[in-house]
C-alpha cells in the first residue's frame, strides 16, 4: 500500500550523522509496507555524465555530450544509474519510466540513458547513481526516532536549486529554519 510520504521528500534531520545521509534530501518515488525507494538529490558524484557515457559507450567517438548532472543516488548499488527527469521539458518516451508527479519521471532503461547522451537538449534531466532503500518498516522508524522530516515535493528543489542549498530550501518549505532546530534524541524528553 502506498503512503502519503511518496512522492515526497525525505529531509535530513540536522541530528542525522549517518555519512551517507547526513544534510541529504531525498526524492522519495515510493514507500509501501514491505520497503522504500528514493534518490538523494543534493549529493553531486565525482564522475561526469561524459564520463558515463564514454565508459558505457553510448556515442561515437568525439560526439559532444549534453551537460548532465550526475549525483550519488544513495549507498545502495551504485553501479545502477537512473534517469530523473521532467517531462514537460523533455522528448523522452515515457513507456519505460515512472511517474513520480506532473513534473518528475525516473527510468533505469539503457535506451533512455543513450537517447539522453544524444540529446540536443537535456534541462532538467539529472544522472543518478545508486539509490536509498528502506526494508519494511525501516523508513517509518526512522522518522519516528526523528532522523527524516517528511516534506512535500517540489520540483524546483530537484531540478533548479543549487546543490549545496537544496537541504535549506527543503527545510524552508515546512517553514523550518535548520538553524534552530534542536539537536537531541527522544530520550532526552523522557
Amino acid at each position: 500500500m502506498a503512503s502519503e510520504l511518496a512522492p515526497g521528500f525525505l529531509v535530513a534531520s540536522p541530528s542525522l550523522r549517518d555519512p551517507n545521509f547526513r544534510r541529504t534530501v531525498v526524492l522519495l518515488i515510493d514507500h509501501r509496507s514491505d520497503g522504500s525507494l528514493g534518490f538523494v538529490v543534493n549529493r553531486p558524484a565525482r564522475v561526469t555524465f561524459e564520463g558515463v557515457v564514454d565508459e558505457l559507450d553510448l556515442v561515437e567517438a568525439g560526439q559532444a555530450v549534453p551537460k548532465v548532472p550526475v549525483l550519488v543516488g544513495g549507498p545502495v548499488a551504485p553501479n545502477t544509474g537512473w534517469i530523473v527527469f521532467d517531462p514537460t521539458r523533455s522528448e523522452m518516451p515515457l513507456e519505460t519510466t515512472i511517474d513520480v508527479s506532473p513534473h518528475v519521471r525516473v527510468s533505469a532503461s539503457k535506451d533512455l540513458l543513450q537517447r539522453l547522451a544524444r540529446a540536443p537538449n537535456a534541462e532538467r534531466h539529472l544522472l543518478v547513481l545508486g539509490y536509498a532503500g528502506w526494508g519494511s518498516g525501516q523508513l517509518d522508524e526512522e522518522i519516528r526516532q526523528g532522523s527524516w522530516i517528511p516534506v512535500d515535493l517540489d520540483e524546483k528543489v530537484v531540478f533548479d536549486a543549487p546543490y549545496e542549498e537544496r537541504w535549506e530550501l527543503a527545510l524552508s518549505v515546512l517553514g523550518i529554519d535548520p538553524r534552530l532546530i534542536v539537536q537531541s534524541s527522544p530520550q532526552h524528553f523522557a
